[in-house]
């Protein structure tokens, strides 16, 4: 049951008693550990079922609680529907798998670990190369506020024109695009596809890339409409994130996903 004392988002009942997803507590890093290996199997699972599996393409990422300098990541060639916690590798921003018995993804540390790096708020990243996000990306454009949902968005993403097009496997080539992240949640690389960070949670970031990609549909949907859109005002775009944009509503979001996961598929956390 929820305990209601300190409330984060107004979605949080005041009534108490009532079941309601509670923040988890650690008595320990290894605790702490064990949970985010978890989450973030789940995440690659989740990205499975959404459909955002593409080969060898794409890479989640969470920060070790002990060792914030190494990450927690999705091994190399392995579907995202056979991750699980005990397949997870440990690696450095050198690209070093520290423990684990899998390949790192080259562009997955250069990225990653320039994101890490420029960013030390930033808990979690996550990218893959979905068909929505890829055909947003080409056109090099922010996600006009012309949705509810969206507007988590508004004044929280960006446009990344670095490295367009171009496989990022140098050192170099990703800092180019690790430090124009910013505090932004969501990233549209160029003619490449999208990036979502958590600064609370791989939950929060898994949420934020998986909103990203609806939200690139929708958009895709409505430009193919012959009837132009009615945008969601400034202020009531920034209200809406405010409230729903939040890194806590990106933990909540996503732990209806993370039950029907353990439920449909408890080997993940093997």
């Amino acid at each position: 049951m929820t305990k209601t004392a300190v409330r984060q988002s107004i979605y949080q009942p005041v009534q108490p008693g009532l079941k309601f997803p509670d923040l988890p507590t650690f008595k320990s890093a290894e605790e702490d550990r064990r949970h985010r290996k978890e989450r973030l199997a789940a995440a690659c699972r989740a990205f499975d079922k959404f459909g955002f599996s593409y080969g060898t393409g794409g890479h989640l990422t969470v920060r070790d609680p002990e060792n914030p300098d190494l990450y927690w990541t999705n091994p190399f060639a392995v579907p995202f529907a056979q991750v699980k916690v005990s397949n997870l590798i440990l690696v450095d921003h050198s690209g070093t798998v520290v423990e684990g018995n899998y390949a790192a993804n080259r562009a997955g540390f250069v990225l990653h670990s320039a994101i890490h790096e420029a960013n030390p708020d930033i808990v979690a990243s996550c990218h893959a190369h979905t068909v929505h996000g890829a055909a947003w990306a080409a056109m090099g454009r922010l996600l006009p506020p012309n949705t509810q949902d969206v507007c988590v968005f508004f004044e929280h993403h960006t446009v990344i024109e670095e490295e367009a097009g171009a496989i990022v496997v140098e050192v170099e080539a990703g800092k180019a695009v690790g430090s124009r992240f910013g505090d932004n949640k969501a990233v549209i690389h160029q003619n490449h596809g999208l990036f979502s960070a958590g600064t609370h949670s791989i939950d929060e970031a898994a949420w934020w890339f998986i909103a990203l990609e609806h939200a690139c549909r929708v958009q895709l949907l409505i430009e193919a409409s012959a009837t132009p859109p009615k945008p969601v005002s400034p202020d009531a775009a920034r209200h809406t994130r405010q409230h729903f944009g939040t890194p806590y509503m990106g933990w909540l979001n996503f732990q209806p996903i993370y039950d029907s996961l353990v439920h449909e598929q408890p080997d993940l956390l093997t």
